[in-house]
């Protein structure tokens, strides 16, 4: 397993949906997932620092597991079938440890509060940019003010207020 971090969180062009750039920590391979709105604003929230006002679904997450003694060891996106990206939780507590199959970027968000870290598959990483393939088309600009149109028009009383 070759651990990753967050690297880029924007749009793609083409499709104009939210995508994750996970790139491995110690090389130049990138793993892109595109995502939905809510979970690209989840992430981008707690990239900048921000606290919502209420708890988001991450946060509450976080606090059932932390509360019910648990702590997430890993998250590990496993695999890719139709194009649709898998992860497992590794959730321990006292002596058990947990594997929780979950949405990618659900694991991404949870994983980013709980300051957990992130593993994928050299197969994986080696289907994208490095492996010969085009990179998909996130646009560094957008990080913070098309992303949070974008956001924003979907529906701000979803997602509530976003001001990186």
């Amino acid at each position: 397993m070759i651990e990753v971090t967050v690297a880029h969180l924007g749009l793609d062009r083409t499709t104009n949906t939210p995508v994750v750039i996970l790139r491995e920590k110690e090389g130049a391979r990138v793993l892109p997932i595109w995502i939905g709105p809510a979970e690209a604003s989840a992430i981008a929230m707690e990239m900048q620092g921000m606290k919502p006002q209420r708890p988001l679904t991450h946060d509450l997450l976080k606090q059932l597991l932390v509360g019910l003694g648990g702590d997430l060891r890993r998250v590990v996106i496993s695999s890719v079938k139709e194009n649709t990206y898998f992860a497992e939780l590794l959730i321990r507590r006292d002596d058990h440890v947990f594997q929780v199959d979950a949405r990618p970027s659900d694991s991404i968000a949870l994983a980013l509060r709980m300051r957990a870290p992130i593993f994928t598959s050299d197969q994986l990483l080696d289907q994208n940019p490095e492996a010969g393939d085009d990179p998909p088309a996130p646009d560094p600009s957008l990080e913070a003010d098309k992303l949070k149109t974008y956001l924003e028009k979907m529906d701000p009383q979803d997602f509530g207020k976003f001001n990186p």
